[in-house]
């Protein structure tokens, strides 16, 4: 499957590659020297450490190269007073009778337990492109759905440091 990113993602996660290719690698094979000159590998808490280590390291790497080889460039083209792509929107939940306050995010940044819903999640499908005022039916299932009325949308306030998940 594609993954949508947004350019500021590609550039996190092109970071991390180079963290952990230029930084970390170097690191983790001194290490992995070091403890392999200690003597006898068979009973070398260490080096096992470090050669799991160095291969946790190459993992990692290999998969965030290839998600960004199979990405795919997404923009926000909603308007300021639109619910897009790194917007806060404040929902009113009716049937509850409560205030909800998500940021909308791309899926490799989605996490519900702080509130960052995907674009691809029911949720944030449902509220992108409606405006202050509207109110969104929100599907969950084929028998149950809930509406919401959109109270308030504010724009991303230029400091995003939401983790890219790890898989």
């Amino acid at each position: 499957m594609k993954e949508k990113l947004t350019r500021k993602d590609v550039e996190k996660i092109q970071a991390e590659i180079d963290h952990r290719k230029l930084v970390l690698r170097p690191q983790i094979l001194d290490a992995v020297r070091e403890a392999r000159a200690q003597g006898d590998l068979s009973e070398n808490f260490e080096y096992y450490a470090a050669k799991r280590e160095n291969g946790t390291n190459n993992s990692r790497i290999r998969y965030l190269e290839r998600m960004l080889k199979n990405a795919v460039i997404i923009e926000d083209h909603s308007s300021s007073d639109e619910v897009g792509l790194n917007k806060t929107v404040t929902v009113y939940i009716e049937e509850d009778d409560e205030y909800e306050t998500y940021k909308i995010v791309t899926s490799i940044r989605g996490n519900s337990m702080k509130n960052l819903i995907s674009i691809e999640s029911p949720l944030g499908k449902a509220l992108l492109h409606h405006r202050v005022g509207d109110t969104v039916t929100i599907p969950v299932n084929e028998t149950y759905s809930y509406d919401v009325n959109i109270r308030e949308i504010q724009d991303a306030d230029g400091e995003d440091n939401d983790n890219i998940r790890a898989f």
